[in-house]
C-alpha cells in the first residue's frame, strides 16, 4: 500500500531528523545557534514528529553527554558491550533516561548543561494523555487506509509508537558494533555503519562523531555523506541557524 509506506517513511525521517538535528546536534552539543523563534519552532516540530515517543531535550542531552564521557565503559548509559542483547540495552537506556527526563535523579553537574527547555509544553508532551492521543492518531490513520484483510500492516504501529527510542537504539547498537573505523584515537568501539546510515541521516557515523566530537558534519571521507548536515548548510544559507565550527 503506497499511502501506508509513504506515511511510515514520512514519520520515520521527520522523527530521525528531529532527533539528530534538534535533540542531538543542538540540544546536547550546541553545534549551531538558533534564535528564540526557531528554537521554539524546532521544539514543537520534535514533539509533533516523535509523537508518543517524544524525548525530553534535557533528559536526552544529559544521557548523551554521559555517553561521550564514558563511551563503551560500564558507566556508559547505553553501550551494547555492557548489555545482554539489544532489548536489554534499550531497557537500561530507558531507565537512565527516565531518571533524568522526569527529575527522579540529580545528574552530575558537568553533564547538566543548558538544553532546550519549555517546561509547560514538555510536561504536556511527556504526559500519558498526550502519548495515548498521539498514538491513536497513527492507529486511526491505519484503520482508515489499510485495506480489509491486510492486517499485517498494523505490525508497523508499535514502530510508530516507539519511534524515538528505536532510532536511538539502532544508532547506539549498530554504531558501536558494526562497520569500519576512521578514527582510532577514540578509546571506544564506535563504528561507521554503511550503507544503512542514510536511514538515520548521519547518526550512524558514530566513529566519526566520537573522533571529531565538535564537528557538525558527521561525514569524514569522500564517499561519506551526512544528510542532516547538508540540510543544516542549506538552513544556514537561508538564515535559519548559525553553524558553530567550535561546538562542544
Amino acid at each position: 500500500m503506497t499511502i501506508i509506506l509513504t506515511f511510515f517513511l514520512l514519520h520515520w525521517f521527520t522523527s530521525v531528523f528531529a532527533q539528530t538535528f534538534f535533540l542531538h546536534r543542538y540540544g546536547a552539543h550546541r553545534m549551531f545557534s538558533l534564535t528564540p523563534f526557531w528554537e521554539r519552532f524546532w521544539h514543537l516540530f520534535t514533539i509533533i514528529a516523535q509523537g508518543p515517543s517524544f524525548l525530553h531535550p534535557r533528559g536526552y542531552a544529559i544521557l548523551h553527554r554521559m555517553h561521550h564521557a564514558y563511551s563503551d565503559t560500564e558507566k556508559d548509559p547505553h553501550s551494547p558491550h555492557h548489555a545482554h542483547g539489544f532489548l536489554d540495552m534499550m531497557w537500561k537506556t530507558k531507565e537512565r533516561y527516565d531518571s533524568f527526563a522526569y527529575g527522579r535523579t540529580t545528574p552530575p553537574r558537568e553533564f547538566d548543561l543548558p538544553a532546550p527547555s519549555w517546561p509547560a509544553v514538555d510536561r504536556l508532551a511527556q504526559s500519558w494523555v498526550f502519548r495515548v492521543l498521539a498514538g491513536s492518531v497513527y492507529a486511526i490513520f491505519y484503520f482508515i487506509f489499510v485495506p480489509e484483510g491486510q492486517w499485517a500492516w498494523y505490525l508497523l504501529l508499535p514502530v510508530h509508537w516507539l519511534m524515538g527510542p528505536i532510532h536511538g537504539a539502532i544508532v547506539n547498537w549498530g554504531g558501536h558494533m558494526y562497520g569500519y573505523v576512521n578514527h582510532r584515537n577514540t578509546k571506544d568501539r564506535s563504528k561507521n555503519t554503511l550503507p544503512i546510515d542514510i536511514l538515520t541521516m548521519g547518526e550512524l557515523f558514530q566513529n566519526n562523531h566520537h573522533g571529531k566530537g565538535t564537528s557538525p558534519n558527521f561525514a569524514y571521507r569522500w564517499f561519506e555523506i551526512d544528510p542532516a548536515y547538508q540540510i543544516m548548510r542549506l538552513m544556514e544559507a537561508l538564515g535559519m541557524l548559525k553553524l558553530e565550527r567550535n561546538a562542544a
